[in-house]
């Protein structure tokens, strides 16, 4: 059964807390739409024959799982970047899972050590590059963010949207408070314009010759060039892979958790180790343009196709600590001013 996302929400959701836990029943709660996780969902109810519930959530998962308490019949939240998954583990309302079948699927960057969420796929944050403006190598690392020779031709959104705080923290991680205010004051300094807009919004930007490089997350170029508006933005720029000067290049996920009072806890287990076997994230990462993280899976070959990296290695819960303290750094620079 697909939830929609606005119309009939909110009496799907009350049907899945009144009705009895199902045996053959998993319900998922989600900020990622329903229609990029029918393909999974659909897959794991052919191969187990347990039915998956998805509720979309656009915000407020801490909310409404603490207003249901006990009585939710979420047995399993899933969605994107490290901030929203530990904001989920900080409120205590996951619970450890321990598995030999998810241990071997998922890298131990990309899980709590504690077992309380498992990366499914990454997504890098890389520099959108114009073709006609910036020739091959003359960015490398997100330390040459901040050079003086870049003044005027960056484009980024806000400074404190969750993607570049995460990409802040691991800066901070790397190089400590200091340095890493000194390279938000360098990349400010650099901006075409003051941050605006989403990731495509700043593709579109190079396109018009507003900026030269912009920051942005590997995935949206899929989705530009299935738009047929977005495409001729996607096709003006190359997709560029910095790297930290002592790292590599900085990953987000999409991740799974189960809730603290999850009431189809074995169905919800196999769901997720379904989703972290090399046939469920070859189909999540084509349909969402990311990188699979199994041992032995492969990304689609359009996101082959732009070429390989090396991720970072530190933890994402270690990143995720070091938020708060990248925040307030970007708002005291006064990065969005």
């Amino acid at each position: 059964m697909l939830v929609s996302p606005k119309s009939v929400f909110a009496g799907a959701l009350a049907a899945l807390i009144a009705a009895p836990a199902l045996a053959a029943d998993v319900n998922l709660y989600s900020y990622r739409q329903p229609e990029l996780l029918k393909p999974l969902t659909d897959a794991f109810t052919e191969e187990t024959g347990i039915n998956v519930n998805v509720a979309y959530l656009n915000k407020g998962m801490v909310e409404r799982l603490n207003a249901e308490g006990k009585r939710s019949p979420a047995d399993l939240v899933l969605t994107v970047d490290i901030s929203r998954l530990s904001a989920v583990v900080d409120a205590g309302l996951t619970q450890p899972v321990h598995s030999d079948v998810l241990a071997a699927n998922v890298p131990a960057a990309f899980h709590d050590p504690e077992g309380h969420w498992w990366g499914l796929t990454t997504r890098a944050r890389v520099v959108y590059a114009s073709k006609d403006r910036i020739k091959p190598g003359e960015v490398t690392t997100y330390e040459d963010l901040a050079d003086p020779k870049w003044k005027g031709r960056i484009c980024t959104r806000s400074g404190t949207h969750a993607y570049n705080v995460a990409l802040t923290a691991a800066y901070l991680h790397h190089h400590g408070e200091e340095a890493t205010k000194t390279w938000l004051e360098g990349v400010k300094a650099n901006l075409a314009r003051k941050p605006q807009g989403n990731d495509r919004a700043q593709v579109k930007a190079i396109w018009a010759g507003e900026c030269d490089i912009a920051i942005g997350n590997t995935y949206y170029m899929g989705e530009m060039l299935e738009d047929p508006e977005q495409k001729e933005w996607a096709e003006s720029v190359n997709i560029v892979f910095p790297v930290f000067e002592n790292g590599g290049a900085h990953v987000n996920i999409s991740g799974v958790a189960m809730t603290k009072y999850a009431p189809n806890k074995e169905n919800a287990l196999k769901l997720m180790e379904f989703l972290s076997s090399p046939k469920a994230q070859k189909i999540y990462a084509e349909a969402n343009h990311e990188y699979p993280i199994a041992p032995g899976s492969e990304p689609g070959d359009l996101v082959k196709s732009w070429g390989s990296f090396t991720a970072d290695s530190v933890n994402l819960m270690d990143l995720a600590k070091l938020r708060p303290a990248a925040l307030k750094l970007t708002e005291t620079v006064d990065f969005d001013g």
